[in-house]
């Protein structure tokens, strides 16, 4: 093979991966969409089973919420912004909607099922904001 053709043969293999990965990488989130953000703050005896989390908690919640949600995605703590300091927050999990409408119909007549589901996996109360998604490259 020659060595020209050869080296162009793997930089279009390169380049088309990374095209195919970016493209899909962020086609469920979009601008304009509804991020809920719920954090669970580190702090003495507080305790955290991202076991249960990963695989009954959070798809309990992407099944009860059915088509309205478009995307869903879980973060670990591993550590703070400071050298020596613990993880400000153990666990945050995200959820993505459309529209504050098709959140609301969908958080509205299962939050007391999610609630009382989650001393199966944490003792902290956990904190929550929901934002408008201004940005996605």
């Amino acid at each position: 093979m020659n060595t020209k053709f050869g080296f162009l043969l793997v930089v279009i293999v390169l380049l088309s991966g990374c095209q195919q990965n970016k493209s899909t990488d962020n086609t469920k989130i979009k601008k304009g969409m509804i991020k809920v953000a719920i954090l669970y703050p580190n702090g003495e005896g507080k305790t955290f089973d991202m076991d249960y989390y990963s695989t009954k908690h959070m798809p309990m919640a992407a099944s009860l919420f059915g088509e309205s949600l478009r995307a869903m995605s879980i973060d670990k703590g591993l550590a703070s912004g400071k050298p020596d300091e613990p993880v400000p927050y153990l666990a945050i999990g995200y959820f993505f909607f459309d529209t504050m409408d098709s959140f609301q119909k969908s958080m509205g007549p299962n939050s007391a099922k999610l609630r009382a589901d989650v001393p199966n996996y944490t003792n902290i109360k956990p904190v929550i904001q929901v934002s408008e998604v201004l940005k996605v490259e």
